[in-house]
């Protein structure tokens, strides 16, 4: 085999350097590989600069689709939010990304994979994780944790080296940007008491600037995968596509937020993610329809469990496969139309109908045809509470210590 790195290249100003820093270390020929999720609209530009930069090869593989329907889809069905807020657009593109480059490794007799994630990140365990356990034999070569450089020192470098820096060097922020979602951290908002300035934001408008009028979409779901907007079908990246542009012109899908990172350091934060804000939200109501309360109570913490070891980059691990078994279990009724109302950067659900419907009219409502039968709940209500009345008329003195009225229970 001929001394080959597989370089995960972004065009940015760390993959920049990292394919002249290779070959000043390792004196390793660079093989780039920019891997599409929905993050740039023209590789063009970035695949040739690779190879000015002195790649013997680059390679583009166009990877939305699968990022969609086998990462995307089933994070969705899980209602995946780390800590409640982040929907992973990163870290669900982490495991495909590592699966590409080993398979181009593999195909181009690499011998070394390269990626830029720092040491403070996560990313980094997600790839390492990723590749060790697809291809063990392979090397990793962690360049921005090697090199340990700050990034006014990886801009010197680059200017020796008269390697050409991308307009966004001039930027304070670390972005990432995939279809699920756009990051952006650094700069200002390092102190988590500033307000995340405007220019933060690029997918999605400020309140102020969004129309008066409040927008209504209707998103079909079969069996927990959003299959039409208002009637109109589409596959998966269109869906996203479309919502991202329409969420984020009324605001939708900013999220602010102090997360747990896995290396132990907490971080400030701030996410634009209209599609999966809206579709989450939207599949998460029509579960409560269709769905009884021990499965939502149930779902809700493989919820948690499935986000976790997706944040922490443990996707290729038999758990998730069992935890996936689970969630497609869960969505055989999970079909139906939900209603959402967007308006000044909230989206709010405000109709909601499907064939599977546990909700029923004739039991929920008040009025004429009203077929629950009040009798039932007094002898319902008697068994319910018996274990709780058995057990504190049992133990009656420690009840009267824990009663601070002094009423005494008889």
């Amino acid at each position: 085999m001929s001394n080959k790195v597989v370089l995960a290249y972004s065009g940015g100003v760390d993959t920049s350097v990292a394919v002249k820093w290779l070959r000043e270390k390792y004196n390793m020929d660079v093989i780039a590989l920019t891997i599409d999720v929905g993050n740039e609209p023209d590789f063009t530009f970035i695949k040739q600069k690779a190879l000015n930069m002195g790649a013997i090869k680059a390679v583009v593989v166009d990877a939305k689709k699968d990022y969609v329907n086998r990462f995307v889809f089933p994070a969705l069905q899980a209602n995946a939010l780390y800590e409640g807020k982040y929907p992973l657009a990163t870290a669900l593109g982490r495991p495909l990304m590592a699966e590409i480059m080993v398979k181009v490794a593999r195909k181009e007799g690499a011998t070394a994979i390269a990626h830029g994630s720092t040491a403070k990140g996560n990313d980094q365990v997600r790839f390492d994780v990723g590749i060790n356990t697809l291809a063990p034999d392979l090397k990793i070569i962690g360049v921005a944790r090697e090199w340990g450089m700050t990034r006014d020192e990886t801009i010197a470098y680059a200017k020796r080296h008269n390697i050409p820096l991308p307009v966004t060097a001039k930027s304070p922020y670390s972005i990432d940007v995939a279809l699920w979602g756009r990051s952006c951290e650094c700069g200002a908002m390092e102190d988590p008491w500033i307000e995340p300035p405007e220019d933060a934001f690029a997918w999605t408008k400020s309140p102020q600037e969004t129309p008066d009028k409040p927008c209504y979409v209707e998103i079909e779901f079969l069996k927990g995968i959003p299959v039409s907007i208002n009637g109109k079908k589409m596959n998966g990246i269109k869906l996203i596509q479309t919502l991202n542009a329409l969420g984020g012109e009324h605001g939708v899908g900013r999220i602010d937020m102090i997360e747990d990172r896995l290396v132990g350091i907490k971080s400030r934060e701030t996410y634009e993610a209209p599609a999966a804000i809206m579709l989450i939200k939207a599949h998460q109501d029509l579960e409560s329809m269709v769905l009884s309360k021990e499965q939502i109570r149930f779902s809700n913490s493989v919820s948690m469990a499935y986000s976790n070891l997706i944040y922490e980059g443990l996707w290729y691990t038999s758990h998730r496969q069992d935890l996936d078994a689970y969630i497609k279990s869960t969505q055989r009724y999970v079909t139906g139309v939900i209603k959402i109302k967007l308006h000044k950067g909230t989206c709010t659900v405000v109709g909601r109908k499907s064939t599977y419907s546990l909700y029923k009219f004739n039991l929920a409502t008040y009025d004429k045809g009203d077929m629950f039968d009040p009798a039932d709940s007094a002898s319902f209500i008697r068994l319910w509470g018996l274990s709780a009345k058995t057990q504190v008329q049992t133990h009656k003195d420690e009840w009267e210590k824990e009663n601070k009225s002094g009423y005494i229970i008889e």
